[in-house]
């Protein structure tokens, strides 16, 4: 099966990351995609832009070269209350916001408090489409509970292809995984593959996501990147 989709890249804008716009849509025709997402940091992440970057996206091509763009953004958490930092006006033109923790926006907590706030970031589910790489020990979950949680409010699972690179930062994320995965089975939950590219040549990479799929013989049909209905439903488009 081919994947059809990649919604976590980043560019220049998010001030950490190396290619443009441009370079990306490149890379994600170059690599068979349909469909490209958009998910640059929200304003917490130090050098991230401001909320008016997120407000004009609507200059951006809804289509470039035969790739569809799609507009998304990635939340920071903030809190153990789920709070993220987005306002109203930041999401007007957004089909989708990934929701993650990163150490410089919120602590690592208990195990306890690491779930509460990951569920309770889930309760802006009019918004919220993904939660995005929730694959580091650093923040231990509960992951049959937030399985559970994310089954009630339709919301899916990223399976992070740069958090299962051999030089990853985030600690324990094979096994983590792993963990998501057999609850994600269990509950039927899907989940998305996103490369969360931060060079135009990761667009579109799905080499780790892909084989820890195939190594804990999860559904493909539960993969939203191979199906073009449950992406449109996904996103509404």
């Amino acid at each position: 099966m081919k994947a059809l989709i990649d919604l976590h890249t980043h560019t220049l804008v998010s001030g950490h990351a190396y290619s443009t716009i441009k370079e990306n849509v490149e890379a994600a025709k170059l690599a068979g995609l349909k469909y490209i997402g958009l998910s640059e940091h929200a304003p917490n992440m130090p050098a991230s832009p401001h909320a008016y970057y997120f407000q004009n996206v609507h200059v951006i091509p809804k289509e470039i070269d035969g790739v569809k763009i799609i507009q998304g953004i990635e939340a920071n958490i903030l809190d153990y209350n789920g709070n993220i930092d987005i306002t109203p006006d930041m999401i007007v033109h957004m089909n989708y916001m990934l929701v993650s923790l990163h150490p410089p926006c919120i602590t690592p907590g208990s195990k306890e408090e690491n779930t509460n706030a990951v569920i309770n970031a889930m309760n802006h589910e009019k918004v919220v489409k993904i939660v995005a790489h929730l694959d580091d020990s650093r923040y231990a979950v509960d992951y049959e509970k937030v399985v559970k949680a994310a089954k009630e409010k339709g919301i899916v699972f990223e399976i992070n292809n740069s958090s299962l690179k051999p030089n990853t930062f985030r600690e324990g994320a094979w096994n983590n995984v792993k963990e998501l995965l057999k609850y994600c089975k269990k509950y039927d939950v899907n989940v998305i593959m996103g490369s969360d590219a931060h060079i135009c040549y990761d667009v579109g990479n799905f080499t780790y996501s892909e084989k820890i799929i195939q190594d804990n013989d999860f559904p493909k049909e539960l993969v939203i990147n191979y199906s073009e209905d449950k992406i449109k439903e996904l996103l509404n488009i």
